[in-house]
C-alpha cells in the first residue's frame, strides 16, 4: 500500500513538472533568435512553415547557393532534401545550420521537415 502511494506521487510530481515546463513554454516562448545577414538562402522555421510560405528556391547547375536554416520555433525542425543528401539533423529553437546547395542536373528536388512533412515542403528548382 505505501509503495503504491509513493509510486503515485513520483507520477503525480512528473505529471506536475511536465505541465509547468508545458504552460512556462506557452506564456513564456523562446526570444526570437537575432536572424543572420545571409548571402544566398535563408530558410527559418515557424510555426511549422518555412518563412510562412515553404518557398520555391532557385539554383544554378554546377554554381553552390549558400543556405541558412534558422529554427526560430519552440519545437524541433529540420531540413531534408533526400535527392542532394542534405540533412540537417534537428534543431533546437536558436540553433541554425549553414550549408550550400549544389547540383548537377537540372531539375525539381524536394526539402521537407522530417518531424511536420505535411506542412513544412518545398522545392528547390535548378535550372542549366
Amino acid at each position: 500500500m505505501l509503495r503504491n502511494n509513493i509510486i503515485a506521487i513520483v507520477a503525480i510530481s512528473f505529471i506536475a513538472v511536465g505541465a509547468m515546463w508545458g504552460i512556462g513554454n506557452l506564456l513564456n516562448p523562446p526570444e526570437e533568435a537575432e536572424l543572420p545577414n545571409v548571402e544566398g538562402v535563408l530558410l527559418v522555421a515557424r510555426d511549422n512553415l518555412f518563412n510562412g510560405t515553404n518557398p520555391d528556391i532557385h539554383v544554378k547547375v554546377g554554381v553552390p547557393k549558400k543556405l541558412v536554416v534558422v529554427n526560430n520555433d519552440f519545437s524541433r525542425h529540420d531540413l531534408v532534401v533526400d535527392e542532394l543528401n542534405l540533412n540537417t539533423a534537428y534543431l533546437r529553437g536558436g540553433q541554425d545550420f549553414k550549408t550550400a546547395i549544389v547540383t548537377e542536373e537540372p531539375g525539381v528536388y524536394e526539402y521537407y521537415c522530417s518531424l511536420h512533412p505535411d506542412t513544412m515542403r518545398g522545392k528547390i528548382i535548378a535550372d542549366p
